[in-house]
């Protein structure tokens, strides 16, 4: 096992950067692991011409991967300095510079600037720390900053402990389990759906791996 000081490295998974390795931060990081990884990208389908925001990016592997797999551009939005300088030489070392807005801010104050900006996207990841209470938080201001593009989806990682409250403005589509780990999807809501958390989507699916059957 590698020291933690030495950091954690991953690894792209899929698309034309695929096998490519990552680095990230030392300490103080939870990447998601290759395993949910692919299963989240590969239901997601193509990305081609998608504009991506990767809330709490820590070192970029979510919006590296839908890069990867053809997005157009990525805005990734991390607070932490020392994940920032990572996710920057990550994504100097794939080249992604062209296709890569890095935001070093916290993610509410982040989502209003960018709505000023007048800046709209066809997918949100968010990935914030499992023991936070962050989520719902970020979902409101997601909705309030009015970034997302018509019928938009948006991806939530999660801890099992910690479910997505139902946020006006979201319409739940999917919920599915890998592990600890949690996939919510949600919709931009039309004005006329009402808003639902996830558990109005069907109970969630317990996945023991990509492709694999329910496991209860």
């Amino acid at each position: 096992m590698r020291r933690a000081r030495e950091g954690v490295r991953v690894r792209v998974t899929g698309g034309r950067l695929g096998g490519r390795r990552l680095r990230s931060a030392p300490e103080g990081t939870r990447p998601s692991a290759d395993r949910v990884r692919v299963a989240l990208f590969t239901r997601l389908g193509d990305l081609d011409g998608a504009r991506v925001l990767d809330l709490y990016a820590g070192t970029g592997t979510l919006g590296i991967e839908a890069l990867s797999r053809g997005a157009r551009e990525v805005v990734f939005v991390e607070r932490a300095p020392r994940c920032v300088a990572v996710l920057r030489a990550n994504v100097a070392a794939l080249a992604l510079e062209a296709s890569a807005r890095i935001v070093n801010d916290e993610a509410v104050r982040a989502l209003a600037r960018l709505g000023r900006e007048g800046a709209r996207f066809d997918l949100v990841l968010l990935d914030p720390p499992y023991a936070a209470n962050e989520v719902g938080r970020a979902l409101e201001a997601l909705v309030a900053a009015r970034v997302l593009a018509p019928e938009a989806l948006v991806v939530v990682e999660s801890g099992r402990r910690h479910p997505v409250p139902a946020v006006a403005g979201l319409a739940p589509l999917d919920e599915r389990r890998y592990g600890d780990s949690v996939i919510t999807q949600l919709v931009a809501a039309r004005p006329d759906e009402p808003a639902g958390g996830a558990a109005t989507a069907g109970e969630a699916i317990d996945v023991a791996a990509p492709g694999g059957t329910r496991s209860g």
